[in-house]
Parts: C-alpha cells; sequence; structure tokens
C-alpha cells in the first residue's frame, strides 16, 4: 500500500530561508573587473557573463557591503520576468544589479543545495501569481512578500537525493545547450560561407574544389557570377524575396479555446540569437487570442527589438501574437528558410524597417 502523505507548506521565512535586497543604484561600467549580473545574465537557471557589465574593485566593494553573493544563493527577478531565477555558482566573485534579490538557506529545513529546485516547482509559481503586483509596463514582486510565499517542503533527506538527480541532469542539460550552441554557430558559418560570401563559386573560379562538401553538392554550385539588382550573383541564380520561398500563418486560438495541455510560447521564452527553444508554459488561463503553430514551423519576434528572438518550434502549440509563424512553401526549402529568418541580414532590415527607414 501507497500511502498518499500530505506535506506541510512553509514560508520560506518560517523555512529559514532569508531574503536579501539588492543596492538600489547603478555602479559605473569599466572595461575590466568585477561582473555585475543583471537580468539579461539570468538564462536557463544559470548566470551567463556573455555581455555582463564590469564594474571596479572598489565599486565591486561597496555594491556587496549589504549583499555578497555566495554558492548556492539563488537570484530571483522581482520585477519584469518575475520569478526567474538563477543558481550562484561556486567561486563567482560578483555584484547583483537592481530589480533583482537573493534567497539564502540557513540549511536547517532546506538544503542550500535544494533551494533552486524549491523556487522552480508549481508551488513557487502559484505564490508568484498570488502575489505578483500587475503594472502597466512591467509585473513585479514586493521583497516584503516573497518571505510570505508558502511552499511544500520535503524531508532533508528527500532533498538531498532529489538534488543529486535533478543536478546531474542539469549538468547534462548543459553538455547538450553548448553542444546545440557550436552546431548553431556551424550552421550559421556555413550559411554565410555558401549564400552570402559564394566561397564555392569563387573556389570553382579558382579551379579549386570547394571545402566542406561531396562533389555532387559542390556542382549545385556554378562556377563564375553575373550582374543582377544587387550586385554579382552567381550565374543562374536569380534575386527574389524571402516570400518566395516562406509564408506566414495566420490562424488563431480564442481564450475559450485554451487549456492546459496546450503549450504556449511567449517572446520571453525564445532565447536571444538561439534556434533551440527550451522554456515555455501551458496556454490554461491566458485571456487573449492566440497564433497556432506547429511542430518545425519558425517562430519569429515581430516587434522591435525582438527580431533576434527566432526558433524552431519543437511541438504543436500557440505562441503570443507578438511573434510571426512562418514556414516554408515547400520542403526543399526549409533549412534555407529557417537560415534566411535567422540571419543578420534579415534581421537588420527589418530593424531599419521598423525605425522607418524606406526600402526597395
Amino acid at each position: 500500500m501507497i500511502l498518499d502523505i500530505e506535506r506541510p507548506r512553509l514560508t520560506l521565512k518560517s523555512a529559514g530561508i532569508k531574503l536579501i535586497d539588492c543596492d538600489h543604484r547603478t555602479p559605473v561600467a569599466v572595461n575590466e573587473g568585477y561582473p555585475y549580473i543583471a537580468i539579461p545574465q539570468l538564462k536557463n537557471g544559470h548566470v551567463s557573463l556573455n555581455g555582463v557589465r564590469r564594474i571596479s574593485r572598489e565599486d565591486y566593494l561597496e555594491w556587496t557591503k549589504k549583499l555578497k553573493p555566495q554558492a548556492h544563493d539563488v537570484i530571483v527577478v522581482r520585477r519584469c520576468n518575475s520569478g526567474d531565477s538563477a543558481l550562484v555558482p561556486p567561486g563567482l566573485e560578483c555584484a547583483i544589479g537592481q530589480n533583482l534579490v537573493i534567497l539564502r538557506s540557513d540549511g536547517e529545513s532546506v538544503h542550500p543545495q535544494f533551494l533552486r529546485w524549491l523556487i522552480n516547482g508549481p508551488d513557487w509559481w502559484e505564490q508568484v501569481s498570488k502575489f505578483i503586483n500587475v503594472g502597466a509596463v512591467f509585473d513585479s514582486l514586493r521583497c516584503r512578500d516573497i518571505p510570505n510565499f508558502e511552499l511544500t517542503i520535503p524531508p532533508l533527506a528527500d532533498q538531498h537525493e532529489i538534488s543529486t538527480v535533478l543536478n546531474a541532469l542539469d549538468d547534462r542539460i548543459a553538455v547538450l545547450r553548448e553542444t546545440n550552441a557550436t552546431l548553431e554557430a556551424i550552421a550559421q558559418a556555413l550559411f554565410k560561407s555558401w549564400f552570402v560570401d559564394f566561397d564555392p563559386v569563387r573556389a570553382k573560379m579558382e579551379g579549386r574544389a570547394p571545402e566542406g562538401m561531396d562533389e555532387a553538392t559542390a556542382a549545385l554550385f556554378p562556377d563564375s557570377f553575373e550582374e543582377s539588382a544587387l550586385g554579382l550573383v552567381p550565374k543562374g541564380w536569380r534575386v527574389g524575396v524571402l516570400g518566395d520561398i516562406a509564408q506566414t500563418i495566420r490562424q488563431q486560438l480564442q481564450p475559450t479555446e485554451l487549456h492546459a495541455e496546450l503549450n504556449y510560447v511567449g517572446l520571453e521564452h525564445i532565447p536571444r540569437k538561439s534556434l533551440s527553444l527550451d522554456r515555455w508554459e501551458t496556454a490554461d488561463g491566458l485571456e487573449s487570442a492566440k497564433a497556432v503553430f506547429s511542430d518545425g514551423d519558425i517562430l519569429f519576434g515581430k516587434l522591435r527589438p525582438y527580431f533576434h528572438k527566432v526558433v524552431v518550434a519543437p511541438f504543436d502549440g500557440v505562441c503570443s501574437t507578438d511573434i510571426l509563424v512562418c514556414q516554408s512553401k515547400k520542403h526543399a526549402y526549409y533549412g534555407f528558410s529557417v537560415m534566411q529568418l535567422f540571419s543578420t541580414a534579415i534581421i537588420d532590415y527589418a530593424e531599419r524597417l521598423s525605425n522607418g527607414a524606406k526600402m526597395p
């Protein structure tokens, strides 16, 4: 017989979890120095130092008088992406930016390594929804409310076992993300070489075999250029528009048609400059119409400054109407369509167009 034992819910404060607020100022940036962690550095539960602001040692000491992050602390977003969090890794000396707070366990009721998982579960997001303050621009959480979040706390022995399993899975996921990033970088480099710089054509003009492809693929590239409205292009190729190979799909579901079994993707879920989607939520309770997409569709953020948010959908679902749902017109066009929409040229074009520039 399996007994269904209901665990007691404790507030974060009563569970020995302390909230430490940030310094509500912004230090001067320097070229080299200590990382100053802001909201963009919190990605997939981890701290990323890509593009981080650096501050001087003097400012680092000043900004960490009140709050000096330590290993197993959890950084929580209080405004904008309210409730999102990231683990402070061992050995990272950093300062915390505005609209962020630290949660730190004393270890009595919550194992420090379990804290990151405790505030990623359904109880946590239920409490975020309960205490969220809806603003005209951004939603936010108050520092005085977060310690009152009530969560289910398993026994310490269970926490240790859960942490061991989830930490191992998280490490594996991190490796796979790095692999995905490497493969995406290779794909972008090949796309630029073949279809922007036309390196295979140039190689054949010089009597060399194009690099990185077999003979059948190389045969698809001509050995000379010709003039076009866009300048020199491979001979026999034509100038066209994106609409020749791809199209947008406009199908919506109304709020009454949305449910918990349906996955929802918003602009906040789409990563910057990565085709891999690894965050989403359920469509249950959404109060406005959402766009429908299918597995393999290309999702393109249509609002400035989110044109760089482009991903390939890994499942059927719905998305924000601030996202364009794109499909290639033929299966043979699919990879080319994905890389065109993901290319710097398309993103720059959309930026100029949104700024009112006249385009040919």
